[in-house]
């Protein structure tokens, strides 16, 4: 099991982490919604509950509650600068279909 980051994201993540100051890594979950079933939320990780499995991938802890990990082991986190438009972007291999706008995925 392992949630990954490319350099781009590991990156982007430690400026946020260095500004934030208190917060203990990336928090990286689903929730039910969208015309696909699920879709990501990413937040700050500003403590770890028992709970939590943690990853660390280049020099950041990724925090993922347990009950989501299941949809989203094996992810590649990455980052994506296109233009003025910028983004994370996710490579997961569990996914069966994605919705029209890429918003929503299922499994």
């Amino acid at each position: 099991m392992a949630i990954s980051l490319t350099n781009s994201a590991a990156t982007r993540v430690r400026s946020y982490l260095d500004a934030r100051g208190n917060a203990v890594g990336l928090r990286l979950g689903v929730t039910k919604t969208g015309c696909s079933g699920y879709s990501y939320v990413v937040n700050y990780a500003d403590e770890i509950a028992a709970q939590d499995v943690v990853f660390e991938d280049k020099g950041v802890k990724v925090v993922v509650a347990a009950d989501a990990l299941a949809l989203i082991d094996g992810t590649e986190v990455d980052f994506i600068k296109n233009g003025l438009n910028e983004a994370f972007s996710f490579r997961n291999p569990n996914i069966t279909g994605e919705c029209g706008c890429g918003e929503s995925f299922n499994i």
